[in-house]
């Protein structure tokens, strides 16, 4: 048995106060006030520790490599040494579960981690429309009946989600994000196949359109909620009111590395409204969590999502919010809820400390002191 002391303990939904935490094969067995067992091997955070559960990044892609050459990245050999890598980035930086929202080949669901990295849970590549946004891929679907086909293939395969192409996207060529790539009987196909194979969907949207037509089919969750018009950022505030309304999550892109290079200029331009965006959608009550996109440009290394964290607290979000939105909330939305994002018995021993109170300084989430995979220390205490 494993004990380990915190100070203050964030469980996933509140903070409280001088906790030990009890993992016994790779799960939490109990969390106490007062002394652990005499049979434990007890680890001692020390005075100004947080304890938390691994974070959650609910929208990476490991076959990205985050740099200027992304596509290249994906032709040269060695890619899934190089996505093991990726994953290794993420979990030093207190992510224990990512969803890999895009790959090439289904490579994320065979790199065959265990516990030397985050839980992937995957989507294999997106359904796209033929040279639609990241058709190179491999997930170019047209149709009702190709979508379907589609989804039953990832079903197939064992993947955890769908992800679906709604509208264009900024970095495949030809491809316009202000756009929609799929009529509604094909949205609607998709929403219904993966939900008879119990999957949840998730729907890349960059305009108002694509976010209403992902509501329409119901979609479970919906990529950046972006507001993009052909020449600029134009918000739908009737449209945000009804989204927080569905109780359909949105996942926010956030998150970029200290001192990385700035956007394309078309989203640098873009980029004040944007933020607006993300604030208006908290005032009116949206369910969120975080997507940081991870991979996908040099401002986007992966294990940025304590960054992500970060920008939303420095825009008005609550810490106490962002929090679950990256642990407990994150978990539902993943379909994981039960065993991962709470500090509960039952659950998972993905653990995360750092230094410092992440309620009060959101900032402390960039300061890890000890990461545990399945109750094993693989950053820190004991490591």
């Amino acid at each position: 048995m494993l004990a380990i002391r915190a100070p203050r303990l964030f469980d996933g939904r509140d903070l409280h106060r001088d906790r030990v935490v009890l993992v016994e094969n790779g799960r939490v067995t109990a969390v106490i006030s007062g002394d652990p067992p005499e049979a434990a091997a007890v680890v001692d955070l020390g005075a100004d520790a947080t304890l938390l559960p691994g974070l959650i990044d609910c929208h990476v892609h490991l076959a990205f490599d985050a740099s200027p050459d992304v596509l290249g990245g994906l032709e040269r050999p060695g890619l899934a040494e190089r996505m093991r890598q990726a994953a290794g980035r993420q979990l030093a930086a207190g992510v224990t579960t990512v969803r890999d929202l895009g790959d090439l080949g289904y490579l994320a669901l065979e790199l065959g981690l265990g516990l030397d990295g985050p839980e992937v849970l995957a989507a294999g590549p997106p359904i796209t429309t033929p040279r639609g946004h990241c058709w190179f891929l491999g997930g170019e679907a047209a149709g009702e009946r190709e979508v379907r086909a589609a989804v039953r293939e990832r079903a197939a395969r064992g993947a955890h989600v769908v992800k679906m192409m709604v509208t264009g996207g900024e970095m495949t060529p030809g491809s316009r994000s202000h756009l929609l790539q799929y009529g509604p009987a094909e949205l609607r196909a998709a929403a219904g196949e993966a939900h008879a194979h119990g999957l949840p969907i998730t729907g890349h949207a960059h305009c108002a359109a694509g976010i209403a037509a992902a509501l329409d089919a119901g979609f479970d969750s919906i990529e950046h909620c972006s507001f993009f018009t052909e020449d600029f950022y134009e918000l739908d505030h009737a449209l945000i009111r009804r989204l927080a309304a569905s109780g359909v999550v949105a996942s926010l892109t956030a998150g970029v590395a200290p001192g990385a290079p700035p956007p394309p200029p078309r989203i640098q331009a873009r980029l004040s409204a944007a933020l607006e965006g993300l604030s208006a959608c908290y005032a009116a009550g949206v369910r969120f969590v975080i997507g940081t996109d991870a991979g996908v440009g040099p401002p986007k290394p992966h294990g940025v999502l304590p960054y992500g964290a970060e920008m939303l607290t420095g825009i008005g979000y609550a810490p106490v919010d962002v929090l679950r939105a990256i642990t407990s909330v994150a978990a539902e939305t993943c379909h994981v809820d039960g065993r991962k994002g709470m500090i509960a018995p039952g659950h998972d021993a993905d653990l995360l400390a750092v230094a410092g109170d992440p309620l009060a300084d959101i900032t402390a989430l960039c300061r890890p002191i000890a990461v545990y995979r399945m109750g094993r220390p693989v950053i820190g205490e004991g490591s």
